[in-house]
């Protein structure tokens, strides 16, 4: 068995949870990729026949034996099946006996045959395996059953799990295998060093797989083949997420829901005019403002960087960015309509009107992920509220930790574990007042009998200084007993102290578990 490096029990580790959550996601993928395979292979098989011939007739011509090589491999599911090659070996008993690995010197390999491999030309044939379905166009490359014994049960369960594939990362980045292996050593280090790493690539293959990323490693696979780029070595995220996954993901997808919003938005907002008029708009002309005023958004999505914003986890002040592009999309669109004569007060009234009904299209289809998951996490806590029997949380402070603490209740994880009471505040103008989302219904002083009254479960420390100043209050945790009492870190109070500079001890602040965990985490005493 394969001692398994760092490397490799990291990424067997990475995204089992996401499996899961991808599975309908990979069932459409699967759909597509089997389509296009079928397709691919079909018309290279027949393009390319011409050309087998000729392959085959200097194939026969340069050593005796058969033309094709049927190669034992497993496949799906650890399915055996054959796989088509050009031989490229003479056609000896030494062949069959020798390493199922070859290196460069390998003097099994026939002149022909080497030249067969240098260009890839030998795996051609696999086109047949794809068509009948044995194979993909891309997926992990199929192993000897011999060294797929070797592999881990868990590691080969998940690279099984796909087709095997004429190309894939691990084959882009091991292009050279055979010049990497020397005679004499072939086999432990190809079972030591590449098949490990190799295993690790196409486990991320499988995570990762989709169509886009298919079309990325062709591409990869074609251009390296090429002499001048031959020796360049992609690095590994360009691997997964290259040019064709970062076009579409970055630039396409965007300009499509931008020219479906902006088409949407002139059909209703002409439909909303001609109710007080005519209006000389048809269905080309709208489809034609709908392609510019959506290109204008990209090109000011390029030169804002808005592409490359990851939106579900973007902060609202990104938007920013997009009402600069829209503003500046919607003058250039009213800047060239009227330099082109279009004098109708409905005509820029509809520029105008959809310009801003696609504005709210465009924020809400790129945080459509934050506003769906914060509807029905809403939605979850109104139920919850009235339903389900929760811990009961009262947090002390109303800062900047306190936001996080009450964001972090209100998230999906933990919104059916906890419930916020309320927020304690010495700020006599803040009781009463909801902030976060629940109310100020006391002062320090008032927490004994708030958790009394309250039947309060938990209560949260998410200010050190207000925890510092009523240190009297906190010092005897057991008397809240059997509520428990947490400290929230104060991670922006250490961010404080970053420059290395102390508190002074003259600022009224008490050194106890409430107050200054950098200071005494990076000096290991008072500072006194």
């Amino acid at each position: 068995m394969i001692r398994l490096t760092p490397q490799l029990k990291q990424s067997e580790n990475l995204g089992k949870d996401s499996l899961a959550d991808k599975s309908l996601r990979n069932t459409m993928t699967g759909f597509f990729k089997r389509a296009f395979d079928f397709t691919a292979a079909l018309i290279g098989l027949a393009l390319l026949t011409p050309f087998f011939i000729i392959i085959g007739i200097l194939i026969k011509r340069d050593s005796p034996g058969p033309i094709f090589f049927w190669g034992s491999r497993i496949g799906r599911y650890g399915v055996v099946f054959k796989m088509l090659k050009f031989r490229t070996m003479y056609e000896t008993p030494k062949s069959y006996r020798g390493p199922r690995v070859t290196s460069k010197e390998d003097d099994r390999i026939t002149p022909f045959g080497k030249w067969l491999r240098d260009t890839k030309l030998n795996e051609l044939p696999q086109l047949w395996n794809v068509l009948i379905g044995e194979m993909s166009l891309v997926g992990p490359r199929p192993e000897d059953p011999a060294i797929s014994k070797t592999w881990p049960t868990t590691v080969a369960r998940e690279i099984l799990s796909v087709r095997p594939g004429i190309t894939s990362p691990a084959s882009v980045v091991y292009r050279d295998e055979e010049s990497m292996l020397h005679a004499g050593e072939v086999m432990r280090k190809y079972l030591h060093e590449l098949s490990p790493d190799k295993m690790r690539l196409d486990q991320l293959y499988v995570r990762y797989r989709s169509f886009w990323l298919d079309l990325d490693v062709i591409l990869w696979t074609a251009l390296l083949l090429m002499p001048k780029i031959k020796s360049y070595s992609p690095p590994e995220p360009l691997l997964f997420v290259g040019p064709v996954s970062r076009l579409i993901q970055r630039y396409v997808s965007w300009f499509i829901w931008d020219f479906l919003i902006v088409w949407a938005s002139i059909n209703i907002t002409g439909a909303f005019v001609r109710l007080f008029g005519p209006l000389d708009i048809d269905w080309l002309t709208a489809v034609k403002m709908a392609f510019g005023c959506s290109l204008l958004y990209s090109i000011a999505g390029l030169l804002l960087n808005t592409n490359r914003i990851n939106w579900p986890k973007a902060s609202s002040w990104e938007s920013g960015r997009l009402w600069i592009g829209w503003f500046a999309a919607t003058a250039i669109m009213f800047g060239i309509h009227f330099y082109l004569g279009f004098g109708s007060l409905r005509f820029y009234g509809v520029i105008l009107g959809a310009s801003l009904l696609s504005l709210l299209g465009i924020i809400v289809i790129r945080y459509r992920g934050q506003l769906i998951s914060g509807l029905i996490s809403r939605i979850l806590t109104h139920k919850l509220n009235s339903s389900v029997i929760r811990e009961r949380v009262l947090i002390v402070g109303s800062g900047r930790t306190a936001e996080n603490m009450a964001w972090l209740m209100g998230h999906p994880t933990y919104s059916g574990k906890f419930q916020i009471i309320g927020f304690i505040d010495d700020d006599l103008l803040s009781q009463g007042m909801k902030i976060y989302g629940s109310k100020v219904i006391g002062r320090v002083k008032d927490i004994q009998k708030i958790v009394k009254d309250n039947d309060i479960g938990l209560i949260i420390l998410a200010d050190n200084q207000m925890a510092s100043k009523n240190y009297n209050e906190f010092r005897n945790m057991a008397s809240f007993y059997p509520t428990r009492v947490v400290v929230a870190p104060d991670i922006f109070g250490s961010l404080t102290y970053l420059d290395g500079k102390l508190p002074d001890k003259d600022d009224g602040s008490h050194l106890d578990n409430f107050q200054c965990q950098y200071c005494l985490a990076r000096h290991g005493n008072h500072p006194q």
